[in-house]
This record gives C-alpha cells, sequence and structure tokens, in this order.
C-alpha cells in the first residue's frame, strides 16, 4: 500500500496492485482539497511507479516523499529510487540490503534547505551547543554503526546482484505454476532489489506448515493488513475497503532470497515448493 497525506497530518491510505506498490491508478480518487503530498512504499524493494506519481503530484500541486527503506540500489529506467521526489527514507536495519548491526536510517534530498532542517531536526534542533533554533529529536546514528555501514556500503552492489539472481531462479522455477504459485508481474526497466521475495499462493497456510517442517524458513510479510491493524482503528477503515491489500494477506508468502545462500540451498526451496503442489 502507499499513503496520501492530509493537512491535518493524517494519512489516507490507497490499495497495492500486482507488485504489492501503491496502486496509481487509485491515487486521484483518494486526493481530497486537504491533500498535500504523497508517500509511496517501495515495499519488497520493488520500486512504486514513480514517474506517473510524479505526475499526478505535479497535476495536484502536492509534495512527494518516497519510503525507499527496503530498496537501496533499486531504479527505474535507470534512475534511482530516492531520487524522484523532494527526499527519501532509507532504513539501515540488521536485515536490510545495507545494514549495520544494531539500528539505523538515512534521509536523502537535493533540496539544501530541507538537508538543513533535518540537520537541525535530528540533534535536538541545535544550531551550536546553546542555542536551539526548533524543536528536534536525538536522531543521530552513532559512530559504531556507521563504521559498520561504511564498511558493508561497498558490498551492496553485490548484494543486490545476488538477491536478484535468486530471485530469478525462482521466478523461472514458478514460471509454469499460475494454478497454484503466482508470481507478481516484473515491470519492464524497473530494478527490483528483492528485499523480500514474495509470491501469491494457494493453500499458503499448509505450504508454509511444511516448509518449516522440512527446514525452509519461510513466512508471511504481513497476515494483517496495515488499515486493520489496531493502531489504524482511528482511520476508521474496515474489512472490504482495501480488497487487494485484504486478498494478498491471505495468499502471500515470502520465501528465503538472500545474498547468503548456496545455490544448493535455492533448488532445496524450488524443489520442495513444487512437490508440496505435487509438480
Amino acid at each position: 500500500m502507499g499513503a496520501i497525506v492530509q493537512a491535518d497530518e493524517k494519512k489516507v491510505s490507497v490499495d497495492s496492485e500486482d507488485g504489492f506498490v501503491i496502486d496509481v491508478d487509485r491515487i486521484e480518487a483518494a486526493i481530497t482539497p486537504r491533500t498535500r503530498g504523497i508517500l509511496p512504499v517501495h515495499f519488497t524493494g520493488n520500486p512504486a511507479d514513480m514517474p506517473r506519481i510524479e505526475a499526478i503530484a505535479k497535476k495536484h500541486d502536492l509534495w512527494v516523499v518516497e519510503d525507499a527503506c527496503q530498496s537501496i540500489g533499486g531504479s527505474i529506467d535507470g534512475t534511482p529510487v530516492g531520487s524522484w521526489s523532494r527526499s527519501s527514507g532509507y532504513s539501515l536495519h540488521p536485515l536490510k540490503n545495507l545494514n549495520v548491526w544494531s539500528d539505523g536510517g538515512v534521509v536523502v534530498t537535493a533540496d539544501d534547505q530541507l538537508a538543513a532542517t533535518l540537520r537541525l531536526y535530528r540533534n535536538h534542533g541545535l544550531a551550536n551547543r546553546d542555542e536551539v533554533t526548533i524543536w528536534g529529536v536525538n536522531s543521530r546514528l552513532d559512530t559504531l554503526q556507521a563504521v559498520v555501514g561504511n564498511r558493508l556500503i561497498g558490498q551492496t552492489s553485490w548484494i543486490t546482484s545476488q538477491r536478484i539472481a535468486n530471485a530469478n531462479r525462482y521466478d523461472e522455477a514458478f514460471a509454469d505454476m499460475n494454478d497454484d504459485v503466482r508470481v507478481p508481474v516484473r515491470r519492464p526497466g524497473v530494478k527490483h532489489v528483492y528485499h523480500l521475495y514474495m509470491l501469491r499462493v494457494s493453500r499458503r497456510d499448509e505450504l508454509l506448515h511444511y516448509l518449516h517442517d522440512v527446514g525452509i524458513e519461510a513466512k508471511i510479510h504481513y497476515p494483517t493488513p496495515m488499515h486493520l491493524q489496531p493502531a489504524a482503528k482511528p482511520l476508521g477503515y474496515k474489512p472490504g475497503d482495501f480488497p487487494v491489500s485484504e486478498r494478498d494477506a491471505k495468499c502471500i508468502v515470502t520465501l528465503p532470497a538472500h545474498q547468503h545462500l548456496t545455490d544448493a540451498e535455492i533448488d532445496y526451496t524450488i524443489e520442495h515448493v513444487r512437490k508440496f503442489y505435487g509438480r
């Protein structure tokens, strides 16, 4: 899913499409006179359709901020995610393609004024030791984590290429199984970096238990759609409001595709998914 942001800072959700990212065809219907911005999420490492989102934002005089937390290294027609909008956020969580050993994140922007404000905001709003310019937070990446990040950033291209290669092997292996295993549409010109490798499958819960029994760490990301989470109750959403997300929550499964897997381990997963469905 993705969201548009209203003047009262309320986030209005927009349903997802085949690639698990915001459905651009539904954005304009969700825009109201109070809308101020669009917040697309590049979920699973799959870039949302930024050219169309930017066109909609320009038409309605809205800002765009990308949630690129799962998509470092991703791109659309050679243009990196994070560079399509005014600013973008990346996560350095230990499970991300570029990570640190605790937790952290990065905000990128080409807007000098916004960059100056963000630098103030992350450090209590301090212009110097004794002068607070704005109310801020304590959100500085500590030195140890910065050392780890600087060490691993040189491996990002290798990590990304390995994940893409693993995902491609899965895609090819399951291409003939559309009745039970549906590979999402891969949009041309999009570099999907596969923080997660997700499929839509039949008998999902049975498959999940079977894979666990044979030692494959498959997971569900995520079993409850965001609009039905307890935190979203004040927004007033109800079952049926976002049918694609609700349907997906019942049939998605995530297979291991990270860069440390061997060819034999990928083959083992493929073998057992096919075996479960009698293929």
